[in-house]
């Protein structure tokens, strides 16, 4: 499973100090491959390993490639190239049919953990953070530079203007938070959903029997408080996606009416739109004074009425909004007929 980086990075740190560890990352790619350039995954000692840089194939073989990073404290960068028969690739039985190279790095306190401490605080942070690698250097060189400042620092920190397209330099995103006003049953698939993608969960409900922790164990919070007494909550400066669902004609509005005033960049309402006009009147406003667009009906047309599907149209929306996408099938955009 692909995992964000920031749940990557909790779970190394967390066992920082119980298991030797590597940190693979995607450098190079060429043709088709199941991961781009940037994508990280962290090994350890036992043999376990902590997100993906291939569908599953190259793993096996990176973790034996790895133990040689323990004993020489050294970078190791391997290719794997499906364009060629002889390469090991094509005994591992990859699929893709290009090309991937994986630089591996040992983490240790020799090489300051490769600055990983510091960019997991930037994350959490909620900032945009960059992170730089020397691809050529045999001693881990990796650091974390400020917004606007990585071509002067990456520039000085080379010997010579040779090294420069040796630096790959990555941007991260802190996890999308999002917001769900109604904590029904319904609630539930959506909240583990959103957490499997490593998005951070906020639950707002005053209800005493809605949203209780047992059955939010994915939520990062719970907010009990009545809807119109969160005017001002810090929470609300810092979520990314609304969705309304307390399959109450009050309460949806008055949660409608407040997070006008988030950073939300999606808003959604739960229900056919003939409710959501119960749903503005009992807050005496009208959709022209929205500030923010509404996605009602919420979720993607993709059938299917239990729960689970429900929640799954909504993140698949909220995904392609937040990825600033339109959400058409991979045959559609590619012009492809369908089987079937």
């Amino acid at each position: 499973m692909s995992i964000r980086l920031e749940k990557l990075l909790d779970v190394w740190h967390s066992q920082i100090d119980q298991h030797q560890w590597i940190l693979a990352t995607v450098i190079e790619t060429a043709g088709s491959s199941y991961r781009k350039t940037g994508a990280m995954m962290f090994i350890n000692d036992l043999g376990q390993y902590y997100g993906l840089i291939s569908g599953g194939c190259l793993e096996p073989d990176i973790m034996r490639k790895a133990r040689r990073c323990w004993d020489s404290g050294q970078n190791q960068t391997v290719c794997y190239d499906m364009r060629d028969e002889d390469d090991i690739g094509w005994q591992l039985g990859i699929g893709c049919g290009g090309m991937v190279k994986i630089l591996l790095q040992p983490i240790n306190k020799a090489n300051n953990f490769l600055e990983l401490p510091l960019l997991k605080q930037q994350l959490s942070e909620r900032q945009i953070s960059h992170y730089a690698q020397d691809t050529t250097s045999t001693f881990p060189n990796n650091w974390v530079v400020k917004t606007g400042e990585i071509t002067s620092i990456v520039n000085s920190a080379l010997s010579s203007d040779a090294l420069t397209n040796s630096v790959i330099e990555h941007k991260f995103t802190p996890a999308p938070q999002i917001a769900i006003f109604g904590g029904g049953v319904d609630a539930q698939p959506l909240a583990a959903m959103a957490e499997v993608l490593g998005w951070r969960v906020i639950m707002y409900d005053p209800r005493v029997n809605y949203a209780q922790r047992d059955k939010f164990v994915h939520a990062e919070h719970i907010v009990r408080d009545k809807f119109l007494d969160l005017v001002g909550h810090p929470s609300l400066t810092q979520l990314d996606a609304v969705v309304i669902m307390t399959h109450n004609v009050k309460l949806d509005g008055e949660a409608l009416l407040l997070v006008q005033q988030s950073s939300a960049d999606f808003v959604g309402l739960l229900g056919p739109k003939h409710r959501t006009e119960k749903v503005l009147k009992s807050v005496g406003i009208s959709v022209e004074d929205l500030q923010k667009p509404l996605s009602n009906p919420i979720g993607l047309d993709i059938g299917g009425e239990l729960p689970e599907s429900i929640a799954l149209s909504i993140t698949a929306e909220i995904h392609a909004v937040l990825e600033n996408k339109i959400a058409f099938t991979q045959a559609d955009k590619k012009g492809l007929k369908r089987v079937g």
